[in-house]
């Protein structure tokens, strides 16, 4: 300890202790913390039995899945690449609808655009109610009322997007700088004019970088959606688990990781481009 630390230490030594209060908040956290853990366990009945037999199950499903299965004639890949085709159509389509609803909505929600804040949180609210739903019970109410097939998924899908977009959209319009708006409105332009020109330039790359991203997540959700019966590959996934038939179970896994992989790379590119343009014009 140097001289001057340990000098200032002996005057003011409260400064170098944790209080009293604090240490009673930290310990009071971790103990609820510890309870609350060792109840879920407790609860849901984990054990190290359960664990280990589970594992061995496990084990002897992945081993009915090789070798992988490789269909032979073009009927039957015709089937999977349409499956694989109607959930990239069903995420894409979901994500579009989502994001031109959610668009207009994020300006009604973001602080530096809309001045009334009960209007703006009520705004704010709405979005929490609509992400508050699971995209899989979205799904199941669609396929009620609309039938099977993708129509639902891609209700499913946009509906949820209308809220996580409207959020995330708004927060970028938020986080813009007010430097160029204020030269803007300096320079005698009104709101509409200050909106295209200094807020929407900023928040845009933002915006598409969030849709592309989401879009590549929709993609792994609408296989689930599949599931239950909005279509897509996750249908055909689904009737080959039941059925036992576990190597075409894992040729079409495997089939889905790798379209998840193109998507990710795709949109990688895409945002790259987007975003590193749009900064090379501001240089």
């Amino acid at each position: 300890m140097s001289p001057d630390l340990h000098r200032a230490k002996s005057l003011v030594p409260a400064a170098f202790e944790t209080s009293l209060r604090t240490r009673m908040v930290r310990m009071a956290s971790w103990t609820a913390f510890v309870l609350l853990t060792a109840w879920c366990l407790w609860a849901f009945g984990v054990s190290p039995a359960r664990l280990a037999e589970g594992a061995l199950r496990f084990g002897n499903v992945v081993s009915f899945m090789f070798p992988p299965h490789i269909w032979t004639s073009w009927a039957e890949w015709q089937e999977i690449l349409k499956g694989l085709g109607e959930t990239v159509a069903m995420a894409f389509m979901g994500t579009v609808l989502g994001a031109v609803v959610a668009f207009p909505l994020a300006f009604l929600g973001a602080r530096n655009i809309m001045p009334s804040t009960w209007f703006r949180l009520t705004i704010r609210r709405g979005f929490d109610a609509l992400r508050a739903v699971e995209q899989l019970i979205l799904a199941l109410i669609f396929i009620r009322a609309f039938g099977l097939g993708p129509l639902a998924g891609i209700l499913a899908i946009a509906v949820s997007e209308v809220g996580t977009f409207s959020k995330l959209f708004s927060e970028a319009i938020e986080n813009t700088s007010k430097k160029p708006v204020d030269g803007l409105k300096a320079s005698g332009g009104g709101s509409m004019q200050t909106i295209r020109f200094a807020v929407l330039p900023q928040a845009l790359p933002v915006i598409l970088s969030i849709i592309l991203y989401n879009f590549e997540s929709n993609t792994r959700s609408g296989t689930i959606l599949g599931i239950v019966g909005a279509g897509g590959i996750g249908f055909l996934l689904a009737d080959r688990i039941s059925a036992y038939r576990w190597p075409e179970a894992w040729t079409i896994i495997f089939l889905i990781i790798l379209t998840v992989y193109l998507i990710d790379g795709f949109s990688g590119f895409l945002r790259k481009r987007i975003i590193g343009g749009e900064t090379r014009k501001t240089k």
